[in-house]
């Protein structure tokens, strides 16, 4: 099967579309304000003006009241939420969108309860853990955490990009990864060259090359 891609953290309606032009499946937009990576309204009306059709429009959103999430789908056509604070799952649902649900691994997190408690998530993304800091640490954590046999798709995120994706890919056999310091010349800022090849890795793996 093969690996879907998710860049996150796209600011700027440019870094969208070359992002769409490379492959990628879904882009994500960060409703987050003490995030680098954060958009408005604006910006990302904008952006989701700028992309063809067939990518998905994903709103991440840390702990937001309900009032504000739906204030923002008045006016975004987004397509997928992602949830990426301590929301439970009654707070995740009722948005008439499908869900994932972000889980930051750490050593005695139990994962397929989570995944269960998570039932009715799209999807459930597993991140590295630090503490205060929600995502996009740019660190990864220990893959072998991840149990066998999950019954959601798995998103892996933490600290991937070009150098380690299809060693992860290898190992985990993710239905989706999703990658945002990874691809970035800066903070919010993509970088093409580190896109094409992150997106070049995702691919190689996902003919049976050899990742050594």
């Amino acid at each position: 099967m093969r690996t879907r891609v998710k860049i996150c953290g796209i600011t700027r309606p440019e870094d969208g579309q070359e992002a769409a032009r490379l492959g990628v499946d879904a882009i994500g937009l960060v409703f987050y304000a003490p995030s680098p990576r954060a958009v408005d309204v604006e910006q990302a009306l904008e952006i989701s003006a700028a992309l063809p059709p067939f990518v998905t429009r994903v709103g991440l959103f840390v702990n937001a009241e309900r009032a504000a999430i739906e204030s923002i789908l008045a006016r975004v056509p987004l397509d997928l939420l992602q949830f990426h604070g301590d929301e439970t799952p009654d707070a995740c649902e009722g948005f008439s969108r499908p869900y994932i649900k972000a889980l930051r691994v750490r050593p005695d997190l139990d994962v397929a309860a989570e995944v269960r408690r998570y039932a009715g998530a799209a999807g459930i993304l597993l991140d590295a853990f630090q503490e205060g800091v929600p995502g996009g640490t740019g660190r990864s954590f220990d893959w072998a955490q991840i149990p066998a046999g999950l019954d959601r798709p798995l998103i892996l995120a933490g600290g991937l990009d070009a150098g380690n994706v299809a060693a992860a890919i290898a190992q985990v056999r993710p239905y989706a990864v999703d990658v945002s310091g990874g691809v970035e010349a800066a903070k919010g800022i993509k970088d093409p060259q580190r896109m094409a090849a992150f997106l070049t890795e995702v691919q190689r793996v996902g003919t049976g090359e050899k990742t050594d």
